[in-house]
């Protein structure tokens, strides 16, 4: 099923290429900027554990980030159930040239972000501090993941109108905005990170806390650019106090894409939550490797957040322009674009990766050391997945574009559920209980490397999956 739907549409593609060659120019229009966001972004993620690494002889610091990303994670998929559906509905209406229709919804848009921005404050405030009991920390990590979410937090209910602004933006096909916002951004959140981190000048020594305050008014200056752009400066998507009534029927749209693609967002952060569970059980040093792998795999995956942002505005703004081929065909293009840089990337991590793990630790730290002997080994295993992974985000993109939104949330369930968090217990523990069943299983204990392997797993399931889907067309007829 996959190879074979692949090929069929790797076929359409090289006609395509020759026939059309033009779309290749707009696609690397919009893949640029997005993708010199991201690296700016992957800055701010090596920044972050290059301090926790470099600058802590113990792995507690490490591991305490490496988790409490993946509850940042979780509050940025709440904001995506609004900002998929705007950028779905957004360049729909772009590419059928009803802009007027495209600003009501991005109004619309800005007023559930409002919405969704007073829960996460309230959720904030009252449950914030229970979250990092979650994980399996170790009492020192667990008192430093503590202090560093509780600082990040009041700053979580502007990400939602950073993430929605930016997205609606990028719908109607200006990439520009969101490079020049995150630069700006990722620029504050360095500076004061390391600032604060070894108490540079007249600032306080703050340790880890210094990374999160860094992040935290990074955050903030991101929503004052974005509302900046939006209200102040020109604009075909301004908010206006009229547009900012509530509209039933785009508020429906909105939600009857966003809340597929958001929960499926959050099924991916909550499996991965679970997935990471197995491994904080395995102390420090594994939650810490893992933490280092992840920094350093962004090398190879961090092209295809631009790219699937391309295929997911070509995607929306073709259908919207009745043009289901061009549609079709602008989504392979960016796949096999991205892809190919992906695989390239793929190939410098799988061999050097212990020289780019020991980047990211104390050279002076027999313990640090060897958590980046680990994370060498984990990152030579999801190298071997990477053209599986380029295939499941890049296509997704498409599918989220045109407002399909519902099979890649299926597929995440069965590839996440159903392969990497049971794979990945059974895997890395030697023996796994079930409390509300009391009986003991017996695993393989691999340690962290058995989770990679489930991980790795996932990938290749839910990548042949998603092909499966985007063969078979029906994306393109679904109705906004």
């Amino acid at each position: 099923m996959f190879p074979a739907a692949l090929f069929r549409e790797s076929a359409l593609l090289a006609v395509d290429i020759v026939n059309s060659p033009r779309m290749f120019r707009p696609m690397m229009g919009l893949v640029l900027p997005v993708l010199a966001e991201q690296t700016l972004g992957m800055l701010v993620y090596f920044s972050d554990r290059l301090l926790a690494g470099r600058f802590f002889e113990d792995p507690a610091p490490l591991a305490a980030i490496t988790l409490m990303s993946y509850v940042l994670w979780a509050f940025w998929g709440v904001c995506s159930v609004v900002a998929i559906g705007a950028t779905a509905l957004v360049a729909r209406h772009v590419g059928a040239g009803r802009w007027g229709m495209a600003r009501r919804v991005n109004n619309q848009a800005f007023l559930l972000a409002a919405v969704v921005a007073l829960l996460i404050a309230i959720f904030g405030g009252y449950f914030g501090h229970l979250l990092p009991r979650f994980f399996n920390f170790e009492d020192d990590a667990l008192q430093i993941a503590t202090v560093y979410l509780m600082t990040i937090m009041p700053s979580l209910p502007l990400l939602v109108f950073q993430t929605v602004g930016l997205a609606s933006l990028r719908g109607s096909g200006d990439m520009i905005t969101g490079l020049i916002v995150m630069a700006i951004v990722n620029t504050i959140n360095v500076l004061l990170s390391w600032s604060l981190v070894i108490g540079l000048g007249p600032l306080p020594k703050m340790g880890v806390q210094g990374i999160a305050v860094g992040t935290a008014l990074g955050i903030a200056a991101g929503a004052i650019l974005v509302l900046l752009r939006v209200t102040v400066m020109p604009s075909r998507l301004r908010l206006s106090l009229r547009m900012l009534r509530p509209r039933l029927s785009i508020i429906r749209s909105l939600l009857r894409i966003g809340i597929p693609g958001g929960c499926e967002s959050l099924s991916i952060i909550g499996a991965q939550v679970l997935f990471v569970g197995a491994i904080s059980k395995l102390g420090n040093a594994a939650t810490a490797a893992h933490g280092l792998a992840l920094g350093v795999e962004s090398l190879m995956f961090m092209p295809a957040a631009a790219f699937q942002t391309a295929a997911s505005t070509m995607a929306g703004q073709y259908l919207g322009a009745l043009d289901q081929s061009r549609a079709r065909q602008s989504v392979m293009l960016t796949l096999a674009t991205g892809g190919g840089l992906m695989v390239l990337c793929a190939v410098l991590i799988y061999c050097v990766p212990l020289f780019l793990a020991r980047l990211f630790v104390s050279a002076g730290s027999e313990n640090m050391q060897q958590v980046a002997v680990t994370a060498s080994q984990l990152l030579r295993t999801v190298a071997i997945a990477t053209p599986a992974f380029a295939t499941m985000s890049i296509l997704n993109g498409g599918l989220r574009g045109a407002g399909d939104t519902r099979f890649p949330m299926m597929i995440s369930l069965v590839g996440l559920l159903g392969v990497r968090v049971p794979g990945a217990y059974w895997l890395a523990m030697e023996t796994i209980h079930i409390p509300w069943i009391d009986v003991t299983i017996q695993g393989w204990g691999l340690g962290v490397l058995g989770a990679w392997y489930a991980m790795t797993t996932d990938l290749c399931v839910r990548a042949a999956l998603t092909v499966y889907r985007f063969s078979h067309g029906g994306w393109m007829n679904v109705k906004l």
